[in-house]
């Protein structure tokens, strides 16, 4: 099995976004609503330049791609809203 790849983000103010490409080893979705748990701002930057974050869980159970709790989609797109970001891929069952 493979972890689905956070495929971009636009959360340019996110510690671990460069490039609008998440850079940490797993981001983790939600409760009740999309939300990407892992977001942070900061001063300074944090992650690895040569890693693209997966998601390592998500707690979302109504969202299609929802399996034992994680991500059955090939890749996530990962969007600002407002004071927080969610997973855009996110497909009510």
């Amino acid at each position: 099995m493979k972890m689905s790849q956070v495929l971009d983000c636009d959360a340019v103010n996110c510690i671990y976004n460069k490039d609008k490409k998440c850079h940490t080893l797993a981001v983790n979705i939600g409760d009740k609503e999309p939300l990407c748990d892992t977001f942070m701002t900061g001063a300074s930057k944090g992650g690895f330049d040569d890693v693209i974050g997966g998601v390592g869980s998500c707690k979302v159970s109504e969202c299609s791609f929802n399996k034992s709790y994680e991500c059955m989609s090939t890749g996530v797109h990962m969007s600002i809203v407002g004071d927080h970001v969610d997973c855009k891929t996110y497909h009510k069952k």
